[in-house]
């Protein structure tokens, strides 16, 4: 049974990690957290605001990217994710890799969300027919063991892809967790994809329904198949469930799910899934071994079955990404904490992924400059 792994403990398990713990530096304003640029394989794209969580898309040729959008805050690091204060979004944008960037206005604000307390987290988006669609989680306003809401998913509407967005009065119905990711099917179906241990919640919702005062970690079995994140057929209209959320589970080697104490290849959050020669890549973080992973399946609700990194641990304690194909290349977006030298400052970068003939995934050190 894995004990409760503090904030300490997580400084002391990885360099990175330390270096973002150890930093006491209240600068409000990205700065060069001490490291030299040249230790990076890629440099942030924008420097004016921190940036986190990227989900990039390609509409009408152009990139967007919808990240979270990180602020200063004096909460210190702990496991439910406190520190992670944003409260709103701003989209990035560019014509392509390497181009000017620009950083949009706030395109949705957690004040105008009638349901949500606080904490917009990790977002993603959509289109279709005419209309883009911003998915994001953010607590609600009940109060568990803590003081603090549940995390539901929320959808909300523009006609420009920078937005603003208008978002629905409610959460997603049997929404829950975080971090969702919609990927649309060559059919036209749309999935979502979400969920995450710890301060996401994932594992108070075991039995299927909600228990909050649960375990702010995971369920502790590490003799038994890990928790899954969810996936769920969308509705035509995009804004609700088709189904009951489904688990997405992830197979070993063995053809077993992998374990709760397989912490260097179980789900722990960022849930990405695109298609590449008929084939399923689900891709996720595994948290506090911090590596960004690959599972691969030929359905879009798996099984999938364990395939490597994707990317190694990066300066600070967490990554969250996306991937996209644009310009005859497959891009990885990522984030770490080069500017600001702690974990809840972020900034979002992009590298270009490399497929083996055989569809596996070169693994990318973020460390080591090109």
């Amino acid at each position: 049974m894995k004990a409760k792994i503090t904030t300490l403990a997580l400084c002391l398990t990885s360099a990175f990690a330390l270096a973002a713990c150890s930093n006491t530096a209240t600068d409000a304003k990205p700065a060069n957290g001490g490291a030299d640029a040249s230790a990076f394989r890629d440099q942030p794209l924008v420097s004016e605001i921190f940036t986190a969580d990227p989900s990039a898309h390609v509409f009408d040729g152009k990139i967007y990217v919808y990240p979270s959008h990180d602020i200063e805050t004096p909460t210190a690091d702990d496991d439910l994710g406190n520190q992670y204060a944003m409260r709103d979004y701003r989209v990035l944008s560019m014509d392509k890799v390497g181009g000017k960037v620009t950083v949009g206005p706030v395109a949705l604000d957690v004040k105008d969300v009638p349901w949500a307390s606080q904490q917009m987290w990790a977002p993603d988006a959509a289109y279709k027919d005419g209309t883009y669609y911003l998915y994001f989680p953010a607590r609600d306003k009940s109060k568990d063991k803590n003081g603090l809401g549940a995390f539901r998913i929320g959808v909300a509407t523009s006609k420009n892809p920078m937005g603003p967005f208008v978002a629905e009065k409610e959460a997603i119905p049997g929404s829950y967790s975080m971090d969702p990711a919609v990927f649309t099917d060559d059919d036209g179906t749309a999935y979502m994809y979400f969920g995450g241990i710890w301060g996401g919640q994932l594992q108070r919702w075991a039995s299927g329904k909600y228990d909050p005062n649960g375990s702010d970690t995971d369920l502790m079995q590490d003799d038994e198949p890990a928790l899954s994140g969810k996936v769920v057929k969308m509705n035509a209209d995009m804004k609700t469930f088709a189904e009951t959320p489904r688990d997405a589970v992830i197979l070993g080697e063995d053809g077993k799910p992998v374990l709760g104490g397989d912490h260097e290849r179980r789900f722990f959050e960022a849930s990405w899934v695109f298609k590449k020669d008929g084939k399923y890549y689900y891709t996720y973080s595994t948290g506090d071994t911090h590596f960004l992973n690959y599972a691969i399946g030929t359905s879009p609700y798996g099984p999938f079955k364990y395939a490597g990194h994707i990317l190694k641990p990066v300066q600070g304690w967490t990554t969250h990404h996306s991937i996209v194909q644009h310009d005859g290349k497959w891009w990885l977006f990522y984030a770490d904490t080069q500017l600001s030298n702690k974990n809840h400052l972020r900034n979002v970068k992009v590298t270009e992924l490399t497929f083996n003939p055989d569809g596996t995934i070169q693994t990318i050190d973020p460390m080591k400059a090109k």
